[in-house]
């Protein structure tokens, strides 16, 4: 397939584009920059100049390919108005999209996040049918505002485009992250001179390995359904815990409880506090069946023992 990415350069897409590549596909990059379009050319990729805020470049570029995976964000809305703002700006991306792919039954994979849906606490692992909850005022600031972005692009599937999302795990870990959720927690370590779990740290945290991510967006380019979810998800529950624990371990630091305190809590935390006491079991069973995925790279504890998070020095 001749297969267009947005965001191939970021920690997902990175491993997106070689995984497809290796398959036998035709890759092509959205690029902004000469930095993107070198490291695109350096993956594997063909690069195509544009950006996510010319919709009529973008609906005529992605009308031209076989198939579209989306993994990019308008990153630059985050710091003027927040995840809300990066949300809507995505929406009209989707609908451009719809337009490009309506009719055809060409496949559009868009990332989603375990996190945004709304269905932690429910007392069981959330799953693939799990749809994206409404978004009201009190989901402001929160993940959940980009559920418009997945339920936009569910709804394509109405209108003949073979579209889904795949939502993928809180902690995405691998050799080559370097701002996600695990980089945060050391970080926040370091500084504080403990690892700090919240409570009894017993809430579950899902995590997958990003090449296991990968491979999963390539399966569900090749033969997903239309209008379905994904869980690119191979540890379905850890305890937040044992998180803590095992990063406290390599850092030679004790795993501290935080008290569930509204000014203690965001003292150590920060911004974080408001997710870290969530528990977001999620299960992987309907997307294996499905799609025939199977992760077989190491799973969270495990790559936390790799040592790589935690270079020498």
């Amino acid at each position: 397939m001749r297969v267009l990415v947005t965001g191939g350069t970021g920690h997902s897409g990175s491993h997106i584009v070689p995984e497809l590549v290796a398959a036998g596909h035709e890759v092509t990059g959205l690029a902004r920059s000469d930095g993107a379009a070198a490291a695109l050319s350096a993956l594997g990729a063909k690069v195509r100049r544009g950006d996510l805020e010319d919709l009529t470049g973008l609906r005529e570029t992605a009308a031209e390919f076989d198939g579209v995976i989306h993994v990019a964000h308008r990153q630059d809305l985050l710091f003027s108005g927040g995840i809300d703002a990066v949300a809507a700006a995505e929406v009209p991306i989707m609908l451009a999209y719809g337009e490009a792919l309506e009719g055809t039954g060409k496949p559009l994979v868009v990332a989603g996040s375990i996190g945004s849906p709304g269905q932690q606490d429910l007392g069981r692992p959330a799953t693939e049918e799990d749809p994206a909850l409404p978004v009201r005022d009190e989901h402001k600031g929160t993940l959940h505002a980009r559920n418009v972005v997945e339920s936009a692009v569910i709804g394509l599937a109405e209108r003949g485009v073979r579209s889904s999302v795949v939502r993928i795990a809180n902690i995405a870990h691998s050799t080559t992250d370097s701002r996600g959720f695990l980089v945060q927690l050391i970080a926040l370590a370091k500084e504080r001179g403990f690892a700090g779990y919240p409570g009894d740290g017993a809430n579950l945290w899902n995590a997958v390995h990003i090449r296991d991510a990968a491979s999963l967006f390539r399966l569900a380019l090749e033969k997903g359904p239309a209008g379905r979810y994904w869980h690119a998800v191979a540890d379905e529950g850890v305890a937040f815990r044992e998180i803590s624990e095992a990063i406290g371990s390599r850092l030679g630091l004790p795993a501290l409880s935080i008290p569930m305190d509204e000014l203690v809590l965001p003292g150590y935390f920060g911004f974080l506090a408001n997710i870290v006491t969530r528990s977001y079991p999620a299960s992987n069973a309907i997307t294996r069946q499905v799609l025939g995925w199977e992760p077989v790279q190491p799973r969270l504890l495990d790559d936390l023992d790799n040592g790589h998070y935690f270079p020498a020095g």
